[in-house]
């Protein structure tokens, strides 16, 4: 069988590394796509790297039937774009952040505006399949993981849930300027963003209660505190995390390897390296490269997480938790090696 996937909103950075990712895929195919400014033209046209869809149009809404519809709205609208697929029983993935916090007032409060459809939020699934990887396979309304978090929370997730660590942590991240969208205005043009380096919304970026509310939910034992520092770098695609957090008295460098290695041995797409790993080992696949490392001196952990922020951070992870839902297996159309140098 094959399935159709609608992909609402192709035309932003997410919606169209969807479109990539998907034309190999061996058992789904996209059948329709929507874009807000560009409805009306041709996908192959408008972006010419997708000219394999030929003549496929661009419409303002999804057309015909589909199996999966992915949404790549912006935050709040994409809400409001996949209520009526998920309450007629069409499967949805969803891209933007609408429903990874599970409190409709914490939306309000990092979002600053109402949940457009807050009574759908407890059935969502965070998707992020190294931690809910059966609840995913029976969800109808799956929360892509934010790129930020799936970097941080697979960097630290087997030290939370050993509980190896306490519960204060920082996160020092960097993202390339295709985390910002391809349509955020603001200083993200060459001359503004070249050979600088910058830290934007410190501690208050809205993936940060998403890092906090994941991580605590491995440790059933209270909060965890999350300090998220993100970094603005001249480079076009990955993030890299580098997570800090106070060690348990006597934990070394083996044990921490061990429980890592066994915590993600049966995920295809995290993989425990023995060296700091670098952007782009990642970069156009769907891998998370994970280093643990033990200051000794200090007592501390400090955890590094990997991923391109478009495919195992955004289109990709959407394609894995998609293969999930449908029950096909979960590296399909995913089983491709990084672009290097």
């Amino acid at each position: 069988m094959t399935y159709r996937v609608g992909i609402i909103n192709v035309t932003g950075f997410a919606g169209m590394e969807a479109a990539r990712l998907l034309w190999g895929h061996p058992q789904a195919r996209i059948s329709s796509v929507t874009g807000r400014s560009l409805a009306g033209q041709k996908l192959g046209e408008a972006f010419p790297h997708l000219a394999c869809y030929g003549d496929m149009p661009i419409t303002a809404e999804i057309e015909g039937d589909v199996d999966i519809v992915f949404s790549a709205m912006p935050t709040a609208a994409s809400a409001a774009a996949c209520a009526p697929f998920v309450r007629a029983g069409i499967p949805v993935v969803d891209i933007a952040a609408d429903f990874r916090l599970k409190d409709p007032a914490e939306f309000e409060k990092w979002m600053g505006q109402p949940h457009p459809a807050p009574e759908l939020l407890a059935q969502a699934v965070y998707g992020l399949p190294e931690l809910n990887r059966a609840a995913i396979a029976g969800a109808r309304l799956v929360a892509n993981p934010g790129c930020y978090p799936a970097a941080s929370i697979l960097a630290l997730a087997p030290a939370v849930a050993s509980g190896i660590v306490d519960t204060q942590i920082v996160v020092d991240a960097k993202s390339g300027i295709s985390g910002a969208g391809r349509g955020t205005g603001g200083s993200y043009g060459y001359a503004e963003v070249n050979e600088d380096v910058s830290a934007y919304k410190v501690a208050a970026h809205n993936h940060q209660p998403e890092i906090a509310q994941e991580l605590a939910a491995l440790r059933e034992t209270g909060p965890v505190k999350v300090t998220f520092v993100p970094h603005l770098v001249p480079m076009t695609r990955g993030i890299h995390a580098t997570c800090y957090a106070a060690l348990k008295p006597g934990v070394s460098q083996a044990e921490v390897n061990a429980i890592y290695r066994d915590f993600y041995h049966d995920a295809p797409f995290t993989r425990v390296v023995d060296t700091p790993p670098h952007t782009k080992h990642t970069l156009g696949n769907n891998m998370c490269l994970v280093n643990p490392t033990v200051d000794l001196r200090n007592g501390m952990l400090v955890a590094i997480g990997v991923l391109d922020n478009l495919v195992k951070g955004a289109a990709g992870q959407a394609i894995e938790n998609m293969n999930l839902m449908l029950g096909l297996p979960q590296t399909a159309g995913l089983d491709l090696p990084a672009v290097y140098p």
